[in-house]
């Protein structure tokens, strides 16, 4: 029997690979691990552009946490290709990069991809194994759980970080918290008929983090600048609590560094794919992937205005995170999001 982990397995590595090789005077690349499975070796790349100042303001786009929801990886790679094209003519590019950093890490679980498995090559699900516990109830097994591997949402060994949540946890430490402002976009799919921004605290649905007036305003200029976006921007406990989540646990390192750093995680609601397509559950990826070639370019395209805004946002964070709104908006956080 074929070993079905052959590269053919993974379009999106020998994409993101091509990319590295063709653009090596545009771009830094470095291999973040290579993850043991079954006799052979997987990378975890990651990609930056940009200023190489450690205190410039960054964004990492991370995607391919979970194997199942591959297109959160298509849609990093599609973002990485224009933003290569545009450096090359667009001057109002090149000068932004000349002050911000920007990382791209679009393939943390290749093993899960390739195999197509929520979880990595240990049947672990990578954002339930950070060395944090939910302070409230979570959902039986879904909120993760040490039971069995062959039970979803295996958190793993008790403080034991895997290969890819370690690789992506000490890319954080060294290349993002030395910045004095800093986002993430993590990418994902499959919850809801909806797009949604989730933000920590996955934990805890009482205790806001600390920088909830930032967030605010974050989601204020997003929506005053783009005012037909539709995407539902809310803490992720308000649907689910959930231990082990990875950006809960690197947010509250965070809060011992001089940094504000805002992780934000992208849903792509993909129970609307489904709807319009219900034979598509058939398949492994049907769940949580377009499948449609059409829709897939669609989905493509539809988050570019949101990642180009984000990597906007963070070039000109002086202009907005300093003018002392956010403190005011503390309180208008806590009435929408915490006071039910």
């Amino acid at each position: 029997m074929p070993n079905r982990l052959l590269l053919d397995t993974l379009p999106e590595l020998k994409q993101i690979e091509f990319i590295i090789e063709s653009n090596r005077s545009l771009l830094r690349s470095q291999v973040l691990a290579h993850v043991p499975y079954q006799n052979q070796l997987f990378p975890i790349h990651a990609i930056s552009l940009g200023t190489e100042n450690s205190k410039a303001p960054c964004i990492t786009f991370v995607g391919g946490v979970h194997g199942l929801e591959r297109i959160g990886s298509q849609v990093l790679i599609g973002f990485l290709e224009t933003l290569l094209g545009r450096m090359q003519w667009e001057l109002s590019i090149q000068q932004m990069l000349e002050t911000v950093q920007i990382n791209f890490i679009p393939l943390v679980n290749p093993v899960g991809v390739a195999q197509h498995w929520r979880s990595n090559g240990n049947h672990v699900d990578l954002m339930r194994n950070a060395p944090v516990e939910s302070q409230e109830k979570t959902a039986f097994l879904v909120g993760g759980q040490r039971l069995s591997k062959h039970i979803p949402w295996f958190r793993g060994t008790k403080n034991q970080l895997e290969v890819e949540s370690q690789a992506v946890t000490d890319f954080i430490r060294s290349n993002v918290f030395q910045s004095p402002f800093s986002l993430v976009l993590d990418c994902h799919s499959g919850f809801g008929l909806h797009d949604r921004l989730w933000f920590p605290y996955a934990k805890s649905k009482l205790k806001p983090i600390h920088h909830i007036g930032e967030v605010y305003h974050l989601r204020e200029l997003l929506f005053q600048t783009y005012p037909h976006l539709s995407y539902v921007f809310e803490p992720q406990a308000k649907h689910y609590l959930c231990h082990g989540d990875l950006w809960d646990y690197l947010y509250d390192e965070s809060l011992k560094t001089e940094t504000v750093f805002l992780p934000l995680t992208l849903e792509m609601g993909s129970w609307r794919w489904v709807k319009k397509n219900p034979i598509q559950l058939l398949k492994a990826l049907g769940l949580f992937h377009p499948m449609k070639p059409h829709r897939v370019k669609r989905v493509l395209r539809s988050h570019l205005i949101l990642m180009d805004f984000l990597m906007r946002a963070t070039a000109s964070y002086k202009n907005w995170l300093n003018d002392g709104k956010s403190l005011s908006m503390e309180q208008k956080a806590t009435q929408l999001w915490y006071d039910n």
